[in-house]
């Protein structure tokens, strides 16, 4: 758009696009809550032939199908991210705890020999940093801070971002990364891919992004989870990510999580008819589709 339009106007410039609109009200009342660039201009490519004009027969309620479709999974998907990062946190923190103690993990000794040294000073002011401004704040940093002078690390690492998490994780000793990566029957090269990508996943989630098309340049070895396997153009994608949960959820988990998926995606095949829905799995990186 290159100039505002009503919301009413943006229903009948989709109409003009031969997109069919069932019920005008009930869409616009969708455009009114969410916006048309949140549920239009976000999802139409998927109905879309390559020159950009509309497959036919296209239906507003299918492409706010496919809207719904991705909240969905993304409050799916967080939920069990969330679930690993907390696994992540207690794990990292007290093998740091552990190997290095309460009040010197942030030493130069605990970082990799090999790492870049602007970046660990970058992660160590960063946690620092996040330390501080939580003190009086926090109640966990707050009762550390006042009483013993210090915070330990499996204290300081709830208050990280899972962002910088996984890039302390990448800047660890060898022998620490090796340790942590253990615990999940993983290499740490694969860890630290994984750690890179849910990171990515788990910011489209919170700000309410697009999820199911989930495609990043960092390249995860997925060979190591399945050999079979042939990822599109060395990218990590959505599938992928779901099937490394299994390496970190419990087995109830991992095949709730796998029903959920497909539960939503079976509602979202009974809603779309002018494509086929396994396009949408195409997407998503799902196999033999």
């Amino acid at each position: 758009m290159k100039e505002y339009k009503t919301n009413e106007e943006l229903i009948e410039h989709l109409e003009s696009k031969n997109v069919i609109i069932d019920n005008k009200n009930i869409a616009l009342n969708i455009i009114d809550n969410y916006s048309y660039y949140s549920v239009i201009n976000t999802y139409k490519y998927v109905f879309q032939k390559s020159n950009n004009t509309y497959s036919e027969n296209v239906r507003f309620n299918e492409i706010y199908s496919l809207y719904s479709f991705d909240k969905n999974i993304r409050t799916i998907f967080l939920k069990y991210a969330l679930e690993f990062e907390l696994k992540i946190r207690g794990i990292m923190g007290n093998i740091l705890a552990k190997n290095y103690g309460l009040d010197n993990y942030l030493n130069k000794e605990s970082f990799d020999d090999l790492a870049n040294a602007t970046d660990i000073d970058n992660i160590v002011d960063s946690i620092n940093a996040e330390i501080n401004k939580n003190k009086g704040k926090h109640p966990a940093i707050t009762h550390y801070d006042q009483n013993y002078g210090f915070i330990p690390p499996f204290v300081a690492i709830k208050i990280l971002s899972f962002g910088q998490i996984s890039k302390w994780y990448g800047l660890l000793k060898q022998s620490d990364r090796n340790e942590i990566a253990k615990k999940f029957n993983i290499s740490p090269k694969l860890l630290k891919q994984i750690l890179v990508n849910m990171t990515l996943a788990r910011n489209i989630c919170a700000h309410s992004d697009r999820l199911f098309s989930f495609h990043s340049k960092f390249f995860m070895s997925f060979k190591l989870i399945d050999s079979s396997y042939k990822a599109n153009n060395n990218s990590t994608n959505l599938y992928m990510l779901i099937r490394c949960m299994e390496k970190f959820l419990n087995k109830d988990d991992y095949e709730e999580l796998i029903k959920l998926v497909e539960t939503e995606f079976n509602k979202l095949k009974e809603s779309i008819k002018s494509i086929e829905a396994q396009v949408i799995l195409k997407v998503m990186g799902y196999p033999n589709v």
